[in-house]
């Protein structure tokens, strides 16, 4: 059936290109966040096991509305490793690092979810595209919150 949501087919094609980077982005930020609150070790334990809880429970979350918003707009949604690691702008640990070297991780690639969701935003702006620009809006102020509080963590 022929989409009429008054977003043209090409913008909408444009938007859920940019929303299946964000989407491999915060899945693959969700894979590292869960590794590391599995392999955390330390003097620092206790809160960072739990503060990578909170993290990868609210990227789990993230997903599904982003895969979603994919789907509301009549494209599929990626879902494999392969097509994740294809979309993806960040890096996966090579290793399981130290906890400080986790928080490092950690915050870069928040900054850098928060810049993909961030390109993607003009593109809603131009379509009229107000729930996705919505969803934009709600991911930025997590991700940058998170960069907020995993950089304070780092300072002496």
């Amino acid at each position: 059936m022929e989409i009429d949501i008054g977003i043209s087919k090409e913008d909408r094609a444009k938007i859920a290109k940019g929303l299946s980077r964000l989407l491999a982005d915060s899945y693959t930020l969700y894979l590292t966040t869960h590794n590391f609150h599995w392999n955390v070790t330390g003097p620092m334990f206790n809160t960072l096991h739990q503060m990578f809880e909170g993290q990868y429970t609210e990227l789990s979350e993230a997903v599904d509305l982003i895969a979603e918003r994919i789907r509301a707009l009549g494209f599929p949604a990626p879902g494999s490793f392969k097509e994740f690691e294809k979309l993806t702008s960040l890096q996966q640990p090579e290793k399981v690092s130290d906890a400080e070297g986790m928080i490092q991780q950690l915050l870069s690639n928040h900054e850098d979810v928060a810049k993909t969701a961030r390109s993607i935003a003009s593109l809603t702006e131009k379509a009229g595209d107000e729930p996705t620009r919505d969803l934009l809006t709600q991911r930025l102020q997590v991700h940058e919150k998170t960069a907020w509080m995993l950089r304070s963590l780092l300072e002496k």
